[in-house]
């Protein structure tokens, strides 16, 4: 008598997300750890210089956290309302901030107290960064205008006022200063002059602005949009982008310059590729974002939130793998050993031991030809939820046996409810449709009679129905496409052949 041969499970295509070196680098990141902040976090910023701690500015509080530390290693409490965008400068020794009480502060890092305060504008300070030079600090407010500081004598060297709204963002050239403003415009202005020199428009209000490290294009952030701009050619639009659902809050750069992160209100952050600004990878988040910041050599990941959740990963470190002594075997290992090392020679004749064979449960139940209890256990919760064709797989073997058909009958209410669960949330899986079509037909044609007793029968009978007819819309739908793209491609077609016709004929005239 032959044995019995287990059911085939075959090896289908997995379906989900492809995996790319992007998807690796991106998800090699710890567990994220979560700090409660006392207010929501608007500003994050890395100093640029080893061991690069970073800023968090969250309402009437900067906090500066180590690489690796769960708590401040420097607080800088003294301010009288809301703190907004404490930033380093390139040496990594001082640190300013705007206010809500409209007064700029310098720090430094070591101490506590300001060493400068700067007053000048009317209205809250939302931002305050150093200039490329190091001596000389940018001031945006919401009375309208931008300000230029020199640093030691804490004078103000210029104001600029062409903006009609609130503007909060900047960055720098050597004497150039970009601005975006909630006027949906980016300005350019020179700092030897008073006027912008160049003007861009944004479409919507601009809540973000980054510059390349080559000083080239810029980057943009407004809405529901990211666009980038070459300033070399006057400002000229490149990319505009549109892959979050709600207004893009911050932008960052990683270190190499070849990736684009942008954060949202949505919860999200968008990794794009910076040749073809394509969206490589996504971080997912419990709240809204607020600020972004990315370490250098993209060691950490650090998010704030507007429920004042602060939230940091740090990459895993590849580590070596450990050297460990074997564990000391017992004397009866020899025992069952014995033997077991043993190369026969040539003209030795080898006596196996046939191997046992283990089935599954399904498999012991079709070996003793109880075909409905073998559907049964193929269609267990945890079976045809996380292993779909392996059910799948019984139902084939049990159509090439002839038997589907007595598997599928006598079945009552709930034992059929499970099955038509399972058949409308696979029947659209390509892999399976071929299978499961087959199934759907035998069911139908032996429960027709029943059809009206049971509501909850009726229920996923109506539900696959309406499945079926939206597929069906879709598919015609798809054959009109493939028709209009079939003329298309050959109407090229002929349209290249006369091309080379007539080319072919001027050469003969020319002859």
């Amino acid at each position: 008598m032959a044995s019995f041969k287990p059911t085939q499970i075959p090896d289908l295509p997995k379906l989900g997300e492809k995996i790319t070196e992007d998807t690796l680098y991106w998800k090699n990141y710890k567990a994220p750890v979560q700090i409660k902040e006392f207010g929501a976090v608007s500003n994050i910023d890395f100093s640029p210089v080893s061991p690069h701690n970073f800023a968090v500015t969250a309402f009437t509080r900067i906090h500066i956290y180590g690489p690796f530390s769960q708590e401040p290693v420097k607080t800088f409490t003294r301010f009288k309302d809301t703190a907004y965008c404490g930033r380093f400068r390139s040496d990594g020794q001082l640190l300013v901030a705007g206010c809500e009480d409209s007064v700029v502060r310098l720090y430094d890092v070591g101490g506590k107290a300001a060493l400068r305060m700067y007053k000048g504008h009317t209205k809250a300070v939302h931002v305050a960064d150093f200039t490329t030079g190091r001596y000389q600090i940018l001031t945006a407010s919401d009375d309208y205008t931008c300000r230029l500081w020199d640093i030691p004598n804490a004078v103000e060297l210029t104001a600029y006022q062409e903006h009609t709204d609130y503007h909060h963002i900047r960055c720098f050239l050597v004497h150039l200063l970009i601005s975006g403003s909630y006027d949906h415009t980016l300005r350019v202005f020179d700092s030897r002059t008073e006027k912008s020199v160049m003007t861009m428009d944004h479409g919507q209000p601009v809540e973000s602005l980054l510059l390349y490290p080559s000083e080239g294009l810029l980057v943009s952030a407004g809405g529901r949009y990211v666009k980038v701009w070459d300033l070399l050619k006057g400002g000229q639009p490149l990319v505009s982008l549109k892959n979050h659902h709600k207004t893009v809050t911050c932008l960052a750069l990683n270190s190499s310059g070849q990736r684009l992160l942008s954060a949202s209100l949505d919860r999200h952050v968008k990794v794009y590729n910076t040749t073809n600004y394509k969206v490589v990878h996504n971080f997912d988040y419990a709240a809204a974002i607020l600020s972004l910041g990315l370490a250098p050599d993209d060691e950490s990941i650090v998010v704030g939130m507007t429920n004042s959740i602060l939230s940091i990963k740090h990459r895993k470190n590849l580590e070596e793998p450990k050297e460990t002594s074997k564990p000391r075997r017992r004397p009866s290992y020899r025992v069952f050993m014995k033997g077991k090392n043993f190369v026969p020679k040539q003209d030795d004749y080898f006596v196996s031991k046939p191997a046992r064979q283990h089935l599954a449960k399904y498999d012991k139940q079709l070996k003793r030809f109880n075909v409905s209890k073998a559907l049964d256990t193929a269609l267990e919760a945890w079976l045809r939820r996380k292993k779909p064709e392996v059910t799948v797989a019984v139902i084939k073997e049990l159509d090439r046996r002839g038997t589907l058909k007595n598997a599928l009958a006598g079945r009552d209410e709930e034992q059929l409810s499970r099955l038509l669960c399972f058949v409308i949330g696979n029947f659209f899986d390509t892999r399976f449709t071929p299978v499961l079509a087959t199934t759907a037909e035998i069911v139908l044609d032996i429960y027709q009679c029943v059809i009206g007793q049971s509501a909850v029968i009726d229920r996923h009978l109506i539900h696959l129905q309406k499945l079926l007819e939206k597929e069906i819309y879709y598919q015609k739908d798809l054959m009109e496409i493939l028709g209009m793209l079939d003329t298309m491609f050959a109407f090229s077609l002929l349209r290249k052949e006369l091309i080379c016709v007539l080319q072919h004929y001027d050469d003969l005239s020319q002859l």
